[in-house]
């Protein structure tokens, strides 16, 4: 049993945003038909790495889907989404503003069909506001949103995040909007939309940079990998690399002071609180760095974690992937794709002990399963899927 069994899902999204909400939806029982244009298919099809033809990118983000293909520029097509409209629960789609209104197709009309449908819209902007219908890719919302001028070296240039968090935290609110309007029908039976904006979803995690600028009017800028607000919270250089090491209260400084063999650090009155260290971190991270280069980071994660210390390497993509405590939570996976073979990709993050979610199924081909949901949704028998898989051809 997964927890959003029977829960049917009419994905209109391409790419990332929308597809990486609809994949954690489908990652707990979700079923989702994701309705895709003839011939190409979700732009993501076309993305590289490939595995033989099949792109590894669009695999991994629409797993646990089937596929079925419709054309909205043709009326019938239209008219068809509207009767599987009838037997949904969730719309969702990461279109620019206005464009399901042109298919005839926006919540307005949708709502009149299903009166407890929940309608999800993701775009970069949202459906209200100056900026509704501006284009936007993840670094756009990146850029506009603060992330990248509080991101990179200290003094130096603003720097994309290098996973694409606009997309996939507008994908993450989006699947949490669904989630809450499920919840909120199951109580009173209404639906409603759901609007999510990217851009509004990089200024929910900005975390202390907008608390640091309206309680100080100073602008935050990047510190590298140094915390604003905790010290030493931050990388080090180590025999052999750098090491990540926090100490995030002065119980945790002190016992690190010791280890390092340095207690006179603990007294000195530009380190003795919190607030002293960050002010004075750089001074302190020339005097770690000066410790930490004595020994390799192997030997330093070692004495650290037996003394209760965080710590960490950075992992470079291969030593994640290998990493055994990752592979005890199942957080890498392996699926059989009918054509691409086998394939590994990240497993599902939140475990649940009585609705755990799961990869079950690789992602589809373009429109495999047309004829089945046609049959499954509105009865159709196989003569008239015939007709209508001829009229895609």
């Amino acid at each position: 049993m997964k927890a959003l069994e029977e829960v049917r899902v009419l994905d209109l999204s391409r790419v990332l945003a929308g597809p990486y909400c609809t994949m954690m939806l489908a990652d707990f029982g979700a079923d989702i038909i994701k309705i895709e244009p003839p011939g190409v298919g979700d732009d993501s099809r076309a993305f590289g790495p490939f595995v033989g033809n099949e792109s590894a990118y669009f695999m991994s983000l629409n797993r646990n889907k089937r596929s079925i293909i419709l054309n909205f520029k043709r009326q019938a097509d239209c008219d068809l989404f509207k009767e599987l409209v009838k037997q949904a629960d969730v719309v969702v789609e990461n279109y620019r503003p206005g464009t399901m209104e042109k298919f005839g197709l926006g919540y307005e009309v949708l709502k009149e069909i299903n009166p407890g449908l929940i309608y999800a819209a993701c775009s970069g902007f949202g459906h209200t506001g100056p900026y509704r219908d501006k284009p936007a890719y993840d670094i756009i919302v990146q850029a506009m949103g603060g992330i990248m001028s509080i991101t990179g070296p200290e003094n130096g240039e603003p720097t994309r995040v290098g996973a694409s968090v606009g997309d996939v935290i507008a994908g993450m609110f989006t699947a949490y909007g669904v989630m809450t309007a499920l919840f909120y029908r199951q109580r009173t039976g209404q639906g409603q939309k759901v609007d999510v904006g990217m851009l509004d979803c990089q200024l929910a995690i900005l975390e202390n940079a907008i608390a640091r600028y309206v309680t100080s009017g100073n602008v935050p800028g990047p510190l590298g990998n140094r915390h604003p607000s905790i010290t030493p919270f931050a990388s080090y250089t180590a025999k052999d690399g750098y090491i990540i090491v926090g100490a995030g209260n002065d119980r945790l400084w002190e016992k690190l002071c010791n280890i390092l063999e340095r207690p006179d650090l603990i007294k000195d009155p530009r380190f003795d609180t919190n607030l002293h260290r960050t002010n004075n971190a750089v001074e302190l991270g020339a005097i770690l760095n000066g410790i930490f280069t004595a020994k390799p980071i192997g030997e330093w994660i070692a004495i650290l974690e037996k003394a209760g210390l965080p710590c960490a390497p950075i992992n470079t993509i291969d030593k994640v992937v290998s990493d055994p405590h990752v592979a005890a939570r199942e957080m890498i996976v392996e699926v059989e794709h009918p054509v691409a073979g086998k394939l590994k990709m990240p497993g599902v993050p939140v475990k649940m002990s009585q609705t755990p979610g799961g990869v079950n199924r690789p992602a589809p081909l373009l429109g495999q399963h047309t004829g089945e949901i046609l049959q499954e949704m509105l009865g159709w028998d196989q003569n008239k899927v015939n007709e209508y898989l001829q009229d895609k051809d």
